[in-house]
């Protein structure tokens, strides 16, 4: 359900005044210690943030996507860090459970999962299937009422702090394929789960993804997401196609931080006895990353829409997460060059951002996957 006006800005101000106060000064505190202070997760769930996309009657704030959208455009002029700390809860992690889950399963996770008491991780992606995700091999079976599960899950964010994994599973060993596996809802203190250590990354430090290993873990009957198995390849892909707007709007938001750092420095630099503002290849390098986050912005914002009004957006979703996640590669790339010797040290953001944007042409899809979506569709409309 949509907000009303007044209600909707009041939140994105609010939102935009904690990023400006309370994130920015810290991002790199954050980078170097590869920790977000506790105070400040404490703010998030204060603010809502947990919550955003879980529905009013469990206790979230209900936003659909366009306004989910428009509150990332505005968390996410910051580290990215940020967002990750809530992104599994309002993303990935809980919109199995939003979308399929039965009212039992509902009514006892989805208000823990919109304050913020539990952080809800999405264990799709093994050793040997990420992008090929109908070839998982983590297997769940059968045996009276509960379910025995063995396997491994890799680059799983947030798997320390979760209370609960969205597993996906191969329920049907004997089924190749996305027919076979099923969906779980799984308490995380189970005996027969290991989260394994921190993996060191590239970029986007304060975020955190480990291995959860299953080893004979027992999980209720109970924990199976919807009333029957073989659904859980379709779950992901729905609860992917919504995530790829929602990665999309991160990239955008990073982005628009990005033009303003860009513009500014550009404003403050001198070279040759004048500002570098007024250097035509530098004003062609700043119109150009305009341009792109301003697209990312329209293209986020009209597939948001359309999936509100209940379209199909398989092919749109991927749209906006090829280009956005690319477009803010190069608008990244841009502020490097644009701050020149500067945007290679630490002293300023841009070398952190460069190295913190590059996961996004990674996770939940990468960019040749979206091509293959795309190029499907288009194919199959097509036809």
């Amino acid at each position: 359900m949509a907000l009303d006006p007044e209600t909707r800005e009041q939140l994105i101000s609010s939102v935009a005044r904690f990023v400006r106060e309370r994130l920015v000064p810290i991002e790199d505190q954050v980078s170097r210690e590869d920790r977000i202070p506790d105070a400040i997760i404490q703010e998030m769930r204060e603010l809502g943030l947990f919550g955003l996309s879980i529905p009013a009657e469990y206790g979230g704030l209900g936003l659909n996507m366009e306004e989910e959208a428009l509150v990332l455009f505005e968390l996410c002029q910051t580290s990215p860090a940020f967002r990750s700390a809530i992104g599994t809860n309002i993303g990935i992690g809980s919109q199995g459970l939003v979308m399929f889950g039965r009212e039992d399963q509902k009514d006892y996770w989805l208000p823990k999962i919109a304050s913020g008491e539990t952080i809800a991780s999405f264990c799709l992606t093994e050793p040997g299937a990420g992008s090929d995700a109908a070839s998982l091999r983590t297997t769940a079976i059968r045996d009276g009422n509960v379910y025995v599960v063995n396997g491994t899950k890799r680059f799983i964010t947030n798997a320390a702090k979760a209370g609960a994994f969205t597993l996906m599973a191969r329920t049907n060993p004997d089924r190749k394929g996305a027919g076979g596996i099923s969906a779980f809802f799984v308490p995380s203190n189970l005996k027969g789960i290991t989260v394994g250590k921190s993996e060191r990354k590239m970029g986007q430090q304060g975020a955190h993804i480990h291995d959860v290993i299953f080893e004979n873990c027992e999980v209720p009957a109970e924990c199976l997401i919807g009333e029957r198995e073989g659904e859980g390849f379709k779950l992901a892909m729905q609860v992917l196609d919504r995530g790829r707007i929602h990665i999309a709007a991160v990239c955008t938001g990073v982005a628009e931080r990005l033009v303003r750092d860009s513009t500014l420095y550009a404003l403050e630099r001198e070279q040759f006895g004048d500002k570098i503002a007024n250097f035509q290849m530098v004003q062609a390098m700043l119109a150009d990353s305009k341009m792109e986050a301003y697209a990312m912005r329209c293209m986020v914002q009209e597939t948001a829409r359309k999936r509100d009004a209940g379209e199909n957006i398989a092919m749109e979703a991927s749209c906006c997460k090829l280009f956005a996640s690319e477009a803010v590669g190069r608008i990244a790339d841009r502020n490097v060059q644009i701050h020149g010797g500067a945007g290679y040290v630490s002293d300023y953001a841009a070398e952190r951002f460069y190295r913190d944007v590059r996961i996004f042409r990674l996770y939940e899809g990468t960019s040749q996957i979206q091509q293959t979506v795309i190029a499907k569709n288009m194919l199959r409309n097509a036809g």
